[in-house]
């Protein structure tokens, strides 16, 4: 088997297996319940995942640790969303922290 033959049918089987998994929810929806327990604890899943995913985004790059200016950026991001500011304003703030320390010499 060729390499391009070899790549579209893995393309073509994960986009089936894509697209079962997003049928199977509204079609299982109906027929599968769940306890409150169990939703609660799913939801709880969620916020831990998406907070593993910064803190390793915000804290390594390559396999090694990131510096402190984009972690100390991601902090000032994350205080001014707390404080309900407008995106963009969260945005260019966690930008601009991380710019001035990388000019002051942090890394």
């Amino acid at each position: 088997m060729s390499t391009g033959t070899g790549l579209l049918l893995a393309t073509v089987a994960l986009g089936a297996g894509t697209f079962a998994f997003r049928f199977a929810g509204p079609v299982l929806r109906a027929r599968v319940t769940l306890s409150r327990r169990l939703e609660r604890l799913m939801a709880l899943c969620v916020v831990v995942l998406l907070a593993a995913l910064v803190a390793t985004s915000t804290l390594t790059e390559g396999h090694g640790f990131a510096g402190f200016a984009r972690p100390a950026g991601v902090a000032v991001g994350g205080l001014c969303a707390w404080r309900r500011a407008p995106f963009l304003v969260v945005v260019l703030a966690a930008a601009a922290t991380a710019a001035a320390l990388r000019l002051l010499g942090a890394s």
